[in-house]
C-alpha cells in the first residue's frame, strides 16, 4: 500500500468518526452523509464519483416506485382514518388483559407496523389509544410507552420497507422473496422481545392494580424527531377521533399486504400460472408489484370511505413527495457516502478484512448497524451505508446478498427500537409524559439479545 493510500485510509477513519459524532449530535443525516462522501472523494482526487453516485441513486426505478407508493398509501390511510379504525378494531378484545396488556400491546403494534411501516406514524396511531389504556389498567407510563415503541420494528417484514426494496433491487429478487429471507428471524426477534418486555416490567415494578394517572403530552403532528427518522404520516386531530368502528375502513391498511401475500403464495405453491398461462389478465394479477398493490389499496380507501377523489389524489402525491425527500433522500446520501468510502479505499480494506476473517462479517453486519441506530436514533443511515458499500460483495466472504443485507436491516431496526433518540420513542414518550430514556431502559436488553440471535443464526 502506497503512502498516499495509507493517508486516504487514515482520512477515511477520521471522516467516519466525524460523521458518527455529527449524527449523535443530531445533525441532519443527509447533510452529514453527503458531506462526508464528498470530502472522501475529494481526498481521493475523484470528486466526480460523488456526483455520479448522487445522480445514479436519484433514478433507481424500483426503489422510487415501491417506497414512494407505500408512503403515498400510508398518507391516504391517515386521511381516510382507515388506520385508526384498524387500531380501534384490534384494541377491542384487549381491554381486560391487565398485566398481559404489555405483551399484547407489543404484538398489536408489531403487526400494525407491517401494514403501517412508518415507525413514528405507527407509534402515533397505536399509542394515542393504547398508552392511556395501559396506564388505566395499572401499567406505569414508561412501560406503557415502551410496549408500543418496542413493536415498531415489525416493518422489517413489510413490503413497504425501504431496505427491502433496496435489497430486492440489488439481488434481482422480488420483494416477497426478500421478505421470506428475513421473516423467520424477524418473528423470532419478536418472540424474544415478547418475553423480554414483561420481564423488564417485573424488574422495574411497572404494574400496579388501580392504574396510573394519564400525564398529558402529545406528539407534534407529523414530526418524526431524530436524524433521518422515517417520516411520520400526519397525526389525527382530536376532533377526528374514531368512535364507531367501520370494519371495511379497518381492512384498508391490510389490502396491499393481502394482495401481495396471496399473489406470492399462488405463484410459489400452486401450478395456477401454468394452468392459466393463456389468460393474460390472471397472470398480470399474479405478478402484481408493491407499487401497484399500494395504489389498489388507496383506491379501496377511496371506495369504502367515499372520500373526495381530489383530496385522495393530493394526499397520495404528498406522501410520495415526502417519501422521496425523506426516505429516498437518505438512500441517495448513503450512496454518496459509500462512493467516498470506495474512493478512499476503505471498502476494499474492509472487504479484505472480512475475507480474511469471515466470522467477523456476521458481527460487522449486525453489531455495527445496531450500535449506529442506537446512538443516532435512525435505523436507516448506517444500514443504508452498509448495504450500499459492503452487501454487494457479500459472496466474497461467504454470504448471500439478501441474507447479509436483511440481517443488517433487521439489526438496524432493533437498534432504533432501543434508542431514546428515535422518532417513535419521542412520540410514545410524549403521549405518556415521560422521558424517552425511560423507554430505552426497558427495550434495549431484549433488542440486544434479539440482535445477537440474528448475528448467530441468520448469518
Amino acid at each position: 500500500m502506497s503512502l498516499y493510500a495509507q493517508f486516504e485510509l487514515l482520512m477515511a477513519v477520521v471522516v467516519i468518526v466525524g460523521a458518527v459524532y455529527l449524527l449523535v449530535k443530531q445533525y441532519e443525516t443527509r447533510t452529514v452523509l453527503i458531506g462526508a462522501g464528498f470530502v472522501l472523494c475529494i481526498i481521493a482526487l475523484k470528486p466526480l464519483l460523488a456526483l455520479d453516485a448522487f445522480v445514479k441513486a436519484m433514478t433507481t426505478a424500483g426503489l422510487i416506485q415501491n417506497i414512494c407508493a407505500a408512503m403515498g398509501f400510508a398518507y391516504v390511510m391517515k386521511l381516510t382514518r382507515c388506520d385508526t379504525h384498524l387500531v380501534k378494531l384490534l384494541l377491542k378484545p384487549l381491554k381486560n388483559f391487565g398485566f398481559m396488556l404489555i405483551p399484547a400491546t407489543f404484538v398489536l403494534t408489531f403487526f400494525i407496523n407491517i401494514a403501517i411501516p412508518s415507525a413514528a406514524g405507527c407509534a402515533a396511531a397505536v399509542g394515542a389509544t393504547m398508552i392511556p389504556m395501559l396506564m388505566a389498567a395499572g401499567v406505569r407510563p414508561a412501560m406503557a410507552a415502551a410496549a408500543v415503541f418496542a413493536g415498531t420494528f415489525g416493518s422489517i417484514v413489510s413490503p413497504g420497507l425501504s431496505h427491502t426494496a433496496l435489497i430486492a433491487d440489488m439481488t434481482g429478487k422480488t420483494i416477497p422473496e426478500v421478505i421470506t429471507v428475513v421473516a423467520v428471524y424477524g418473528f423470532a426477534a419478536g418472540a424474544i422481545v415478547l418475553v423480554g418486555l414483561p420481564l423488564m416490567a417485573l424488574v422495574f415494578g411497572d404494574y400496579r392494580k388501580g392504574g396510573f394517572a394519564v400525564a398529558g403530552g402529545a406528539p407534534v403532528a407529523g414530526a418524526a424527531a431524530g436524524p433521518g427518522a422515517t417520516p411520520a404520516v400526519p397525526s389525527v386531530k382530536p376532533e377526528d377521533e374514531v368512535t364507531n368502528i367501520n370494519v371495511f375502513y379497518a381492512l384498508g391498511p391490510l389490502v396491499p399486504l393481502a394482495i401481495l401475500i396471496a399473489a406470492y403464495l399462488l405463484t410459489t405453491f400452486t401450478d395456477l400460472p401454468k394452468t392459466y398461462k393463456d389468460v393474460p389478465s390472471v397472470m398480470a394479477l399474479l405478478k402484481i408489484g408493491v407499487a401497484q398493490a399500494m395504489i389498489i389499496g388507496a383506491l379501496y380507501g377511496l371506495a369504502v370511505t367515499w372520500s373526495s377523489p381530489a383530496k385522495i389524489t393530493k394526499q397520495f402525491f404528498t406522501g410520495m413527495g415526502n417519501a422521496y425527500a425523506d426516505v429516498i433522500g437518505i438512500i441517495i446520501a448513503a450512496s454518496v457516502f459509500a462512493a467516498g468510502l470506495e474512493a478512499a479505499g476503505a471498502i476494499k480494506w474492509f472487504i479484505d478484512l472480512l475475507t480474511g476473517s469471515p466470522q467477523f462479517a456476521r458481527w460487522g453486519a449486525t453489531v455495527g448497524p445496531f450500535l449506529m441506530a442506537l446512538v443516532t436514533g435512525s435505523g436507516d443511515a448506517a444500514t443504508m451505508a452498509f448495504n450500499k458499500s459492503i452487501t454487494p460483495h457479500a459472496a466474497t466472504f461467504g454470504y448471500a446478498q439478501a441474507n447479509l443485507g436483511m440481517a443488517a436491516a433487521l439489526a438496524g431496526t432493533l437498534g432504533r427500537s432501543a434508542s431514546p433518540l428515535a422518532g417513535a420513542a419521542i412520540v410514545c414518550a410524549g403521549l405518556a409524559g415521560v422521558s424517552p430514556v425511560e423507554l430505552a431502559k426497558r427495550t434495549w436488553p431484549a433488542m440486544t439479545v434479539a440482535m445477537l440471535m440474528v448475528a448467530i443464526f441468520m448469518l
